[in-house]
């Protein structure tokens, strides 16, 4: 009597995989330095009260909510990129904060493209 075994095809489970160490996924927290800007720009906002104690706590996690919800984008996993760009602290303000410029703030200057015709 011959035995047949059941033949997995490429994409049923293993029993066994060897790479499946577990690795963290996405960023596990707010250090303290980014924590301090979001808390400054949700007190200036007014959604979040006192002042900015570099802790990602309970209550700056709150104001972050409840200022995503407010421009209804998803609250259970923040900060949203979104929220922290329309803060002021996208990667734009970041570079010329931290490049120490004054013009940080400044609109772009809008001239026309190169062989570009005005009216």
């Amino acid at each position: 009597m011959a035995f047949t075994h059941a033949r997995r095809g490429p994409t049923s489970p293993r029993l066994s995989n060897k790479h499946s160490a577990t690795k963290p996924a996405g960023q596990r927290g707010i250090d303290d330095a980014r924590a301090t800007q979001i808390q400054a720009s949700l007190i200036k906002s007014g959604y979040l009260s006192g002042e900015a104690s570099g802790h990602w706590d309970p209550q700056t996690q709150s104001a972050m909510q409840k200022f995503q919800e407010d421009n209804g984008w998803q609250t259970k996993l923040i900060p949203d990129s979104r929220a922290i760009i329309k803060l002021g602290l996208g990667p734009q303000q970041d570079s010329n904060i931290s490049a120490g410029t004054s013009s940080a703030m400044a609109a772009p200057s809008m001239s026309p493209a190169p062989g570009f015709m005005q009216r």
